[in-house]
């Protein structure tokens, strides 16, 4: 879990307010707060996707139009080979670790950049389906 890149934003930030936050930490989503509680994602990826690609000005949108609202999470004891499963099977590159709604960290597959990371998913399918 990432917990130094560990970035929030409120919903009424703009884009181009999240990308410099992400810019100075190097981090590749912000986690979306509001009234201390997790409400969404932004990524790296939204910016492309979400932002550029349909033309919206990044100055003048919110994360709140962009964002990924109620996004999946897990919690501060689920393992990392369930992140990493959680993440393969949604096509998504970051997990918010949520603690009684509240995001206490992130994972990112940046983390896992692996060449042994397919096996090592396999395996852990393997083992959560004979439980």
């Amino acid at each position: 879990m990432e917990r130094k890149k560990f970035i929030t934003a409120t919903p009424d930030k703009t884009v181009s307010q999240a990308a410099r936050l992400m810019a100075a930490k190097d981090a590749g989503a912000v986690l979306v707060i509001e009234d201390a509680q997790l409400v969404g994602i932004f990524t790296e990826r939204d910016v492309v996707f979400r932002v550029i690609a349909p033309g919206l000005e990044p100055k003048a949108t919110l994360l709140r139009e962009v964002m990924t609202a109620d996004p999946k999470t897990l919690g501060p004891s689920q393992s990392y080979g369930h992140a990493l499963v959680l993440m393969q099977e949604n096509g998504f590159r970051h997990v918010p670790v949520v603690e009684e709604g509240q995001a206490i960290g992130i994972i990112s597959s940046r983390n896992a950049m692996d060449p042994d990371l397919e096996e090592f998913v396999a395996d852990q399918r393997r083992r959560e389906h004979y439980r």
